[in-house]
């Protein structure tokens, strides 16, 4: 199932969505040690679900990730500023109807491509696609 949108989900352009082998509690664990690891700053974790809890709504698990590395991103939004409207970088950790937990986030080659990025500086978060694939697989 990895990059295969799940069945409950709309899968806007540019979306990834990859099933993980874990809990979301682990999956959730395991990209976040797989960021501080390889050098990336977590400058923020919502918990959606449980903002929603305390309003009285009930939802499944959804946290967003919100990471970065400022020596990679800085050049990319020198040649496009408009690129800080999608940076830092974001993952979902979330679970679908039938509790499959799910990791989804903006494919770096579609932002590159919608923010005119050249091949030389979109490589500077194309390294977080593999960092998360490896996350969620045993």
């Amino acid at each position: 199932m990895v990059n295969q949108a799940p069945a409950d989900a709309y899968a806007p352009e540019g979306v990834v969505s990859r099933s993980s082998a874990f809990t979301f509690i682990e999956t959730t664990k395991r990209i976040q040690k797989a960021l501080a690891r390889n050098g990336f700053r977590l400058y923020a974790l919502i918990d959606h679900s449980a903002d929603a809890t305390g309003v009285g709504v009930a939802m499944p698990e959804a946290t967003v990730l919100i990471f970065g590395k400022p020596e990679a991103g800085a050049p990319l939004m020198v040649a496009s500023p408009l690129l800080a409207l999608d940076l830092p970088l974001k993952a979902l950790i979330w679970q679908d109807t039938a509790r499959q937990v799910w990791v989804s986030y903006l494919s770096p080659a579609w932002l590159a491509q919608r923010y005119h990025i050249p091949a030389d500086l979109a490589r500077n978060i194309a390294g977080m696609e593999p960092l998360i694939a490896a996350a969620i697989q045993p």
